[in-house]
């Protein structure tokens, strides 16, 4: 791994998150999101972002995709000088439900290795395509500082 992809993941292990994650009383606990984040401060949005590298060039397969994606996405934070801790929502798009799925351990390990345990709410919608033909997942953040 690179020394940029290691500094990133050892701040986001590192990192508290600032907010309140929200969990009614008798839910079931979430795996991997929050159901509601209580934040107070400067918010930051991040538009789509899909998973190619600063060449343009994307990756083979959906996890590959997404951990990309979520690198690119913790760039777009650090210019506001924000991290994943400071994540409140994110909305994913996917061409295929079932390549997701059926590459969610993978998924998951990208997640966790780029922004370490913090969820915020989080939303996935299946898109017949999204506007980049080699894209197979766009993630839009919201983060506030």
């Amino acid at each position: 791994m690179s020394d940029a992809f290691n500094t990133l993941r050892a701040a986001a292990e590192a990192a508290r998150s600032p907010h309140i994650v929200l969990q009614p009383p008798g839910w079931p606990r979430p795996k991997g999101y929050a159901n509601g984040i209580l934040a107070s401060g400067r918010t930051v949005f991040v538009g789509g972002q899909i998973g190619w590298d600063e060449k343009g060039a994307f990756p083979e397969g959906i996890a590959a995709q997404v951990r990309q994606t979520l690198l690119n996405t913790l760039a777009v934070l650090a210019e506001a000088g924000a991290g994943p801790e400071h994540l409140t929502r994110m909305t994913w798009y996917v061409c295929s439900i079932e390549d997701y799925l059926a590459n969610l351990p993978e998924i998951g390990k990208a997640y966790r290795e780029t922004f370490g345990r913090n969820y915020p709410a989080m939303a996935l919608v299946q898109v017949v395509r999204l506007v980049e033909a080699k894209a197979l997942v766009e993630i839009e953040t919201t983060a506030v500082i």
